[in-house]
Parts: C-alpha cells; structure tokens; sequence
C-alpha cells in the first residue's frame, strides 16, 4: 500500500513527459498562445463552482424537510404542512438544476482530464459510480412521492420517502467526497503499468475510502450546508417579520415567517458554533498531511515560529494583495495564533514555509484571503446566531431591526463561504491534482488545444450563469408567492387518509 510515496511520484514522471510535450506540442500546431491547462482547469473551477450551489441548498434543506413533515404528521397543524410545502418546492427546484450542472462535470473528466481519468480511474470511478447507482437513485425514485404524493400515500409511506430523499441527498456527498478527500490524502493504492502505462490499481478499498481526510470533510461539509440554508431562511424571514413588525406593512402569513425565523435561528445556534470549532480540527489535520497548504493559507515563506493567525487582514501595499507575507500585514492578528492552530495549542511551534518545498507553491494570495474571508464569515455567524437567540429569549426577537437587517444582509453569505472554502481546498492543493503523485498539469488530456479549451470555457460560461439567473429568478418567485393559503391546506388534510391520522389531533394552527 503507497500513500503518495516516492515511487508513485517515480512513476507518473513518464507519463508527465508524455502528457506535457503533447498539450505543447498541440499548441504550437494551432499557433495558440492559450494554455489549455489553464483554460481547462477554469472550465472545471466554473461549473464547479455554480453546482455547489445546488446541492448545498438541498443538502440543507433536507433535515429541515424531515423535521417539518415529522411535525405535520405528528400534530396536524397547518403550520407545519406550510412549511414543508413551501421548502420542497426550493428543494426540488434545487435537485432538478443541481442534477443538470453536475452530470456535466463528470463529462469533463474525460473531456479536459482525460490523463487523469486513465491513470486514476480505477480508483476515482467507483465512488462516482456509485453516486449515481446508489446516492442517485434513492434520491430520484422517492422525491417524486415526496413531491407529488401527499394526497396519495399513507402517512408512514410518505415520511419514509422525506427520510429516503434526504438519506439519498447526503449519499451523494458521502461518494463525491471520498472521491475528492482520496485526492488530498490518498491511500489504499500502488502505481502499476497496464498496457505499457502507469496507472493507480485499488490495493485496499477502506483504507482508500475511509482516507484519514473524509470524516474531516464530510462533517464539515454538511454541517455547512446545513448553517448556509438556515441563514437562507432566516435572511428570508426577517424581511417579512421586518416588514410587518418595524415597518407596520400588512404581510400575509406572518406567523409562517415568525416560525420559520425562529427555526432557522435555533439551527444557526447549532451549526455556527460547530462549524468553527471543526475548522480548527480540520485545519491542524490539514498541518499534519498538507504542510504546502497550511503554509499557503498563512502566507508563510520562510519556516519560523510564533507565526500570528490574521482573522482580519489588511495589506500594507499594493503589493501585498497578490504577495501577502504574515507578519507583514496590518489586522487583528493573534500573536502565535497559526503556530498554535497547527500544533494544537503550542503558540511557539514552528510552521515550515513554502521556500521549503520542492514542488512550485500553490496561488498563494488565492488561498490567503479566500481563507481569511471565509474565517470571517464563520465568526460573523456564530455573532448572528447568539445575537438573534437573545432577543428571543428577552421576547425581542421580531422588533430588533439591524438584527433583521443583519440576518437579510446575510442571506447568501453561507453559500458564499461554502464557496471560499472549497477554492481554500482545490487551490490550495496546486500543483497536485492528486496530492504528491500527480501534477494538475499531466492531467489534462493530451492533444487538447488552448483555443478547444477558450471556446468551450465561453460556452459554459454562457449557458452556466444562465442557468443560474433563471434558478435565482424561479425561486424568488416561490418566495414572493409565499406558503400556501388555508384553502390548500384544507384540500390535503382531507385527502389524507384518515386511518393515520393520530387519534385526539386537531388540525388547527398555533
């Protein structure tokens, strides 16, 4: 079994002659000045880069889903139907544009990584296929009971099928992720030749899959998702309670806000603080395995000691926006704050720099602020979500209006630090697609060409963003709609079979 051994490294370098001198010589043919390295790997960034989106929002959403028809089936109150009806229909509309974009970043792997796909497919295939056949599927076949099936089903089958498409959803993370943490920590596997190339060949599957990265990646993943969709709701929310409690606007179904607010604040109270807390874990844990990394994120060149932990940074040049040097910035710096997140509580311990590497350092500005950023973020959430369970507990909760200002400011903001953490971790792995055994750039396929790679970068471009503006466009129609109206409620409450309906229940509203 090799971990990213020197032999791994040995083997791939004909492969990496092989790859390099046939993209070079491509486009020398074409007399493109593009670099399709480049290009592909901006292709890649975009799509992958607007997905997430999607199944964040229902990855997210689905526990919420759970607890909502839980709740509707449990007690019969309309609030509870409201809820879950209204929070599908965003989760469906997810799932839907979320399948499209992600079957095409699959595609890619052949098309633009077609080198990497040969000599790691052995591997990197299986937990994609079984995404698809499991994760997949699960999802797909239950959601359309989910869905459609309220009026239809008992109410035992119909919440088995909230709790198989929610099972269903976070399956999916749970492939792709041993997928991408084998490519941070790989193990489980030796290089060998199969028709005259070096290929990765599966040695031992556990070791492999449960690599020391993914339960690292995995919970913090979802707990992420589930923190960016509660401060989805809540942002949504405070508008509405903002409108009708401080601005005095007559808001229909207010008190459908007023529970959803309230549910998202205490969701928020759980995932801020944890997220922040697992961070810490997960960065020492990426000290231990990828040191290049580490050092990108602290902007350490030179390895030194007592090397401070910048949560707000400034540069002190324009320089420094595309070189940042710790110590050389101007911020709230914790004296010995990244020495002691490295080491697990020595502020003294020493950080080794990027000089110190063989290989070439990752963007380090890239790294550096989209770190700093989504640090930020997670201390402004755990801010909201104490702030907001205060006024809660004095019974101020609804007339605090910079707290709703706050919370609809940061609607989007989980999302977006979803986003910066994942550029923290696919950037700040470079040069390694697969780290320390193969190079970004001997993945690419060989013969594609710079201006291939322009046209379809231009393309996706199109046709991504788009796909975004009419999914933004959708669900702020769901929103402006709002829940559904009593009448509704009444239709489905009837249709249900009345067998299931819990003896001594009322279906009337809090």
């Amino acid at each position: 079994m090799l971990d990213g051994s020197s032999r791994a490294i040995a083997s791939v370098r004909v492969v990496r002659s092989y790859v390099s001198g046939a993209a070079l010589g491509a486009a020398r043919e074409t007399g493109s000045m593009v670099d399709p390295v480049v290009t592909s790997r901006l292709q890649f960034a975009l799509t992958t880069i607007v997905h997430i989106i999607f199944p964040v929002m229902s990855m997210g959403l689905a526990p919420f889903l759970v607890y909502f028809t839980w709740r509707e089936i449990r007690t019969r109150k309309p609030i509870y139907e409201q809820l879950r009806r209204f929070w599908t229909k965003i989760f469906a509309v997810s799932f839907v544009v979320g399948t499209v974009t992600g079957i095409v970043l699959e595609f890619e792997f052949g098309t633009n990584f077609a080198a990497f796909s040969t000599i790691a497919g052995e591997l990197f295939g299986g937990p994609l296929a079984l995404e698809g056949m499991m994760a997949f599927m699960l999802e797909a076949t239950f959601l359309g009971i989910f869905v459609f099936g309220r009026a239809r089903v008992g109410d035992r089958l119909y919440f088995v099928s909230s709790v198989a498409v929610g099972l269903g959803t976070w399956l999916s993370a749970v492939w792709i992720l041993i997928a991408n943490s084998w490519m941070q920590t790989p193990r489980g596997f030796e290089m060998v030749v199969e028709n005259g190339q070096d290929v990765v060949h599966l040695v031992d599957p556990l070791a492999a899959y449960l690599n020391p990265r993914f339960p690292y990646m995995f919970v913090h993943m979802q707990n992420a998702a589930v923190e960016s969709v509660a401060l989805f709701m809540a942002g949504i929310a405070a508008y509405h309670v903002y409108r009708h409690h401080v601005r005095g606007t007559d808001v229909e179904n207010v008190a459908f806000w007023e529970r959803t607010l309230k549910i998202a604040l205490v969701a928020l109270i759980l995932t801020a603080p944890l997220q922040v807390v697992h961070g810490d874990l997960y960065a020492r844990h990426v000290y231990e395995t990828q040191p290049q990394k580490f050092a990108a994120m602290e902007a350490v060149w030179d390895t030194e000691s007592y090397v401070p932990e910048y949560i707000i940074a400034f540069p002190t040049s324009l320089d420094a926006i595309t070189d940042p040097r710790a110590k050389e910035l101007l911020g709230l710096g914790i004296p010995g704050g990244a020495s002691w997140l490295a080491s697990g509580g020595d502020a003294t311990a020493e950080i080794r720099g990027l000089d110190s590497f063989d290989s070439e350092a990752p963007p380090v500005a890239v790294v550096f602020w989209a770190f700093r950023a989504m640090v930020g973020m997670g201390f402004w959430f755990i801010l909201l979500a104490f702030w907001g369970g205060y006024r809660w507990w004095s019974g101020e909760l609804f007339e605090d209006d910079l707290l709703h200002k706050s919370l609809m400011a940061s609607t989007v903001l989980g999302i977006v630090a979803v986003e910066l953490g994942w550029v923290v971790t696919e950037v700040g792995r470079q040069p390694w697609v697969i780290q320390g055994v193969l190079q970004t750039s001997d993945g690419v396929s060989p013969g594609l060409t710079g201006s291939e790679t322009l046209l379809t970068l231009a393309g996706f471009a199109v046709v991504y963003l788009g796909l975004l503006t009419v999914y933004s466009y959708v669900v702020t129609r769901l929103i402006r709609a709002g829940p559904p109206t009593g009448d509704d409620l009444r239709s489905v409450s009837q249709a249900s079979p009345p067998s299931e309906q819990p003896a001594g229940e009322v279906a009337n509203d809090e």
